[in-house]
């Protein structure tokens, strides 16, 4: 696995706190975190991560965190919440990690076994 530099973190991952302020604790979570997924995939351009304060369904706090990792191909998003932000950020960077375990397993698969393709009709006879 090749080591990740926080050069690299710090280029590749963007942080932002929506209706809250992300202390440096948070942020080197979210950093660790992020590396984790970078040490999976290192063609990875870009990851954000958002964490938003949502308020407006109960009195209590309740935190959601977004996730959008930009790779060559379509983006993989998710989204997480719970009454912990730091738990958010848990179950957001698991969801990331399965969706590039799948990405990967489905391009292996399709690499390593490739199906036949259909044509209706005649092929015309070339000269």
């Amino acid at each position: 696995m090749p080591h990740i530099t926080p050069e690299v973190i710090g280029a590749k991952v963007i942080l932002r706190g929506i209706h809250l302020d992300l202390t440096d604790a948070m942020k080197s979570i979210i950093n660790e975190k992020a590396s984790r997924l970078l040490r999976h995939e290192p063609r990875i351009d870009r990851i954000r991560i958002d964490v938003e304060l949502d308020k407006t369904k109960t009195s209590q706090a309740h935190f959601i965190a977004h996730g959008r990792i930009e790779i060559s191909g379509p983006d993989i998003i998710a989204s997480s919440d719970s009454d912990d932000a730091y738990k958010s950020v848990d179950l957001l960077t698991d969801k990331l990690d399965g969706l590039l375990r799948k990405r990967h397993s489905e391009l292996k698969e399709k690499r390593h076994h490739p199906h036949g393709v259909e044509i209706g009709g005649e092929l015309p006879k070339a000269l």
